[in-house]
């Protein structure tokens, strides 16, 4: 993936605009150019170069020495500070890491923000996918992928697939965001039945099957629950 997709229309808020400049930056995109926030986001350069300026001086954006700008120190602030909220992050890497060791596949974990999934945490095998998604990086629900619909189950209630959800504890996809991939996503429950959010495993299609999915369950739930989680959902909504 080569960086935040470009916008359809400029955004009229000037916090709008700081945030799609730093929504710019990808794992494959981490030095930019002036001229690349202006391909990317179809702001002006003038524009860019004041919300750059202000977002530095913050410290959310350092400028190299080449003039390039990269992500700065006060983003990695704001997402220990998202991770602490949550408590997750010493809990759910170890299950990340144990599944993507069982299955070789790509495994990543997802929460809703509005109309939104993001991703937290992701791990892949040494022998990755060429599709990955970054951390951090927001997706509309409205694209699908098995996440979306584990994230819709629990949050919207009778959505198209959350019957399926429901009744065999997980769901897959087959290129219905990326052509060519398959996932396997299963809902994520503290110990307090409170919703999480969704583990997802991706894989190619053409290596796809259903012990596959079979397997991700088996290894998902007992990994989550060695973790305190439950791929249960509460009572009102399992019955």
């Amino acid at each position: 993936m080569n960086g935040s997709a470009r916008p359809k229309t400029v955004p009229s808020g000037v916090l709008e605009r700081g945030l799609v400049i730093l929504e710019t930056f990808a794992e494959d995109a981490l030095h930019l150019r002036l001229k690349d926030f202006a391909d990317r986001t179809n702001m002006d350069k003038a524009t860019i170069l004041r919300m750059l300026e202000t977002l530095r001086r913050f410290g959310y954006v350092h400028k190299n020495d080449d003039g390039s700008y990269s992500p700065g120190p006060a983003l990695l602030r704001l997402g220990a500070l998202y991770r602490s909220t949550f408590d997750l992050n010493s809990r759910m890497q170890p299950v990340i890491g144990e599944i993507m060791k069982q299955t070789q596949e790509s495994v990543a974990f997802y929460v809703r923000s509005d109309q939104d999934r993001v991703c937290l945490f992701r791990q892949n095998p040494q022998q990755s996918l060429p599709e990955y998604i970054d951390i951090g990086r927001r997706i509309p629900l409205s694209e699908g992928g098995s996440s979306s619909h584990v994230l819709r189950t629990f949050t919207e209630g009778l959505t198209p697939r959350a019957h399926e959800v429901l009744a065999q504890g997980y769901v897959v996809t087959h290129g219905e965001r990326e052509p060519g991939f398959s996932s396997i996503s299963v809902p994520v429950f503290e110990g307090d039945g409170s919703f999480l959010g969704a583990l997802m495993v991706t894989t190619l299609t053409a290596r796809y099957t259903d012990d596959l999915a079979t397997a991700v369950f088996r290894i998902s739930a007992k990994e989550l629950a060695g973790r305190g989680f439950s791929m249960k959902p509460p009572s009102a909504l399992s019955t």
